[in-house]
């Protein structure tokens, strides 16, 4: 028997196929072919991107795509179906290509990428029952759907279908009206999405069955709304426009449209005795797929410093979630398409990876954003950490002129937006390898004024703490770092920086922790650290086996910049730490 993993999930399958397809081709085969291809780049894949699918087929005059949500899966198909119908306008009518779509969720089996299972097979029986143009769904896909978005559904009752053992309860979209007068006014409400990614904080419920709770509910959903503002490459919604929600049933993706935003946030509050509860969920308006959520459980003692604590691990977690969502998003677009805030998304999506690779390609499209838009600071500040990160991980070939350069891109971030908290967290860090202490502990600082939830911000000032010789008063902003931000992709080097804040101030156990905790996050530059730290504690057999001459070799083989150190005698400490552990290791050898 096969040992292969099957990966099942449940999903929603969307099939798609030109009607008549055989007489068109048979009438005009390379104008078929043209008009196709030309509907499947100009409306159909935008639309499967837009709405978070994955075409995992196609075939030759249709195609199969996955979704995680039957709405997303059937708003696509309503956008598809307007978008071919608007192309087919100055076409003959004999001429056109017309689109049959049916759609059907449930468990499927994944294989390679491909998708197979019960789920396909009806969806693509749903698709053959379709008129041209039209769309047919399956119970299922109109019960998630109903009162979700704005459409009206025929039952077309039980259907044999082909090759499908059961009959099957289908319904037919119906197009053109969608909702009457209110699909008609939900429409032409709808807003344009931002170049931004953008977010509307929807005001928290009270679940507590107490009137007197409802102003928690609310300053907790206000402080949201206010950090996420401090973030200038998102797109905030303000708090007016938010609670003209409240005490509304709400949809995320009619939120989406009536408010022009990609993501919704929404939560509640609930309150029994001294102790609250406070669940949030981050929601893809488009296709409801769930980007982030969590349960927050608090004894009410501080109501102030409950609010604050709340606010900083919700902005902290959701950041990171949407600029993942967001790479992705922009990951499936094609390279032809990308904006400058797009090539910004992928850069970011790129330098996350943390390798060699991966800086280059983010550098390269942040070059590419500054083409289409010399003055967007996101592209001169991603341009910056791209530069310098390249040359402190012995990624450059020229280390020191691309630290100069990146100081240069930092300040034209900060020139295009003196608000962007990021503009002077890329500032501190290339000064602060440029040997310009001071300058860039004041950096840092008006980083973390700009943006007090900023993790990246307090990670920067203890950092520059710690190489400018103040280790004790850098545990603690490395620290608040770590909180905001806990799932963050630079985790590694966060947790070897307090690492080395700890071992300068003489905590050699906590430093010896903090760089294992690297050292499981795949950070192996961690790896002399701990063995410093061992040697400290005296437990050098310990510190041999943390840095072995293998590893040794591998370090010096990357030519990485010198640790930016104010006091030589700081930097001397920590290398004759290092040669005591290696001297063990000679030793023990």
């Amino acid at each position: 028997m096969s040992s292969r993993k099957v990966e099942r999930r449940l999903a929603a399958i969307l099939a798609a196929d030109v009607a008549g397809y055989s007489r068109l081709v048979a009438a005009d085969e390379e104008g078929v072919l043209r008009r196709f291809a030309t509907h499947l780049h100009d409306v159909i894949e935008p639309a499967v991107s837009e709405h978070g699918g994955r075409i995992f087929k196609t075939l030759g005059d249709g195609l199969l795509v996955e979704f995680a949500s039957a709405v997303g899966a059937l708003r696509c198909a309503l956008a598809i179906q307007a978008g071919v119908g608007e192309s087919n306008r100055p076409v003959p009518e004999v001429e056109r290509l017309e689109f049959r779509i049916g759609i059907h969720t449930a468990d499927v089996v994944i294989e390679e990428g491909d998708i197979f299972g019960d789920g396909v097979n009806v969806a693509a029986r749903l698709e053959a029952i379709a008129e041209p143009g039209g769309i047919c769904v399956s119970a299922r896909v109109q019960e998630d759907a109903q009162g979700r978005l704005d459409a009206e559904f025929d039952d077309l009752g039980e259907q044999p279908l082909k090759n499908i053992p059961r009959p099957v309860r289908a319904y037919r979209v119906r197009l053109g009206e969608p909702g009457g007068a209110a699909g008609e006014a939900a429409r032409a409400a709808a807003l344009p999405l931002p170049a931004k990614p953008s977010i509307a904080v929807l005001p928290f419920h009270n679940m507590s069955g107490d009137p007197e709770q409802e102003y928690f509910a609310d300053a907790i959903t206000e402080d949201i709304v206010t950090a996420l503002s401090r973030w200038r490459w998102f797109f905030v919604i303000a708090r007016d426009s938010s609670f003209a929600f409240k005490g509304r049933a709400g949809d995320p993706g009619r939120v989406g449209q009536e408010l022009g935003v990609r993501y919704v946030l929404e939560g509640s509050v609930r309150r029994a005795g001294q102790r609250v509860r406070v669940t949030a969920l981050l929601v893809e308006a488009a296709t409801g797929a769930h980007i982030w959520a969590d349960t927050f459980d608090r004894e009410m003692v501080d109501i102030f410093a409950l609010q604050d604590e709340i606010t900083e691990q919700v902005v902290g977690a959701i950041e990171p979630a949407m600029l993942h969502s967001e790479g992705m998003r922009v990951s499936r677009k094609s390279p032809h398409d990308l904006t400058a805030v797009d090539c910004f998304q992928r850069g970011m999506w790129h330098l996350n990876k943390m390798s060699a690779e991966g800086f280059r390609a983010a550098r390269d499209l942040f070059r590419q954003a500054l083409e289409l838009d010399p003055d967007l600071a996101l592209a001169h500040i991603g341009l910056a950490r791209s530069l310098y990160g390249a040359a402190i991980y012995g990624w450059s070939d020229q280390p020191k002129a691309d630290i100069i350069d990146a100081y240069a891109s930092a300040l034209n971030a900060i020139r295009c937006d003196p608000r962007d908290a990021y503009g002077y967290f890329a500032a501190s860090g290339a000064a602060l390898y440029l040997g310009r202490h001071r300058e860039a502990l004041e950096a840092a600082r008006k980083a973390i004024v700009l943006n007090p939830n900023f993790a990246f911000g307090h990670f920067r000032l203890g950092q520059v703490l710690t190489y400018s010789g103040r280790a004790k008063e850098a545990i603690a902003p490395i620290e608040r770092s770590l909180r905001y931000s806990p799932f963050d992709p630079q985790l590694g080097p966060m947790h070897r920086m307090l690492a080395l804040a700890n071992f300068h101030a003489g905590d050699f156990a906590e430093a010896a922790a903090q760089a294992e905790a690297a050292i499981r996050l795949n950070d192996l530059a961690a790896s002399a650290l701990l063995a410093a730290s061992l040697a400290r504690l005296g437990r050098l057999e310990e510190a041999a086996r943390a840095y072995p001459q293998e590893l040794r070799a591998r370090m010096r083989a990357r030519v990485v910049h010198p640790q930016p150190y104010a006091n030589a005698a700081d930097r001397d400490a920590l290398m004759s730490a290092v040669r005591l552990a290696t001297e063990a290791g000679e030793y023990v050898r």
